[in-house]
């Protein structure tokens, strides 16, 4: 049975322990409840968790305008889940196999980005020139023309950008690359979630790309992680970007699992 309702407390009481028993699979869902409980300003929220003889076995969130995140939603739950929404999975994201039943429920959808969940096993620090730092607020102005181009080339950009950056750069998310004396690249952190910090994005300028960069910096990024904030660093990639994923295991990134966002209309 699905409960939903629009309360993060009331849904973080009753799905976080359920949540907390994978924190790598589900560090999306529980990085999520980590930023509303720092303020992140939602609308129209919609929390939701399966329950099977009175225990919970799934659950679900919407925070519009970002995608339905069917991380942790079992695939006997899905079924009961499109009917209960009733048209209010419009974008999701989640494991193959629970995307692979929504659309054999809702039909074909416009379009489907494959990614890839790696969980970071011995780090391989590159030998790239350069340093790597915590951003500054004298970044912002090119950290924020960075976001955004990162939405325009993923087709992944959601929401006020500069709101997102600065309140990223306020809570040392974001760190740079820098080369000659300039940032060259941007990796962030999220904060600790059940003991797991996640990478993304990680942004190069296309002039500075095929240098290690974006490779240096998600190194540097995972080492604070470890160092400070976190027990696992874990990280998403586009399947259809065979480089990044190359990169990314070199520096010691391991296959976790596979998921889908899925989008209509």
């Amino acid at each position: 049975m699905w409960t939903f309702t629009s309360s993060a407390e009331e849904y973080a009481a009753v799905a976080e322990p359920f949540l907390l028993g994978d924190p790598v699979r589900n560090t999306v869902p529980l990085t999520v409840l980590a930023n509303l409980r720092a303020g992140l300003p939602v609308r129209d929220p919609v929390f939701g968790w399966w329950t099977v003889d009175g225990e919970v076995r799934g659950a679900v969130f919407h925070t519009p305008p970002h995608p339905a995140g069917l991380f942790a939603v079992p695939v006997e739950a899905v079924a009961p889940l499109v009917k209960a929404l009733d048209g209010r999975l419009p974008m999701f994201v989640g494991p193959l196999e629970v995307t692979g039943e929504a659309t054999r429920l809702l039909g074909t959808p416009s379009r489907v980005v494959s990614e890839r969940l790696f969980r970071l096993g011995t780090l391989n620090v590159p030998d790239v020139p350069g340093r790597g730092r915590l951003a500054e607020p004298g970044d912002l102005p090119l950290l924020v023309s960075w976001y955004q181009a990162f939405g325009d080339e993923t087709g992944m950009g959601e929401g006020d950008v500069v709101d997102r950056v600065v309140r990223r750069l306020e809570g040392r998310e974001l760190f740079v690359w820098e080369a000659d004396g300039a940032p060259v690249s941007l990796a962030a952190l999220s904060p600790a979630a059940g003991g797991v910090c996640r990478i993304g994005p990680v942004y190069t300028p296309p002039s500075r790309r095929r240098r290690g960069y974006g490779a240096a910096v998600t190194a540097h990024a995972s080492r604070v992680g470890l160092a400070e904030r976190c027990e696992q660093v874990v990280l998403f990639t586009d399947l259809a970007n065979p480089t990044s994923n190359a990169i990314y295991q070199a520096i010691g990134y391991e296959p976790v699992s596979d998921y889908e966002h899925v989008t209509y209309g």
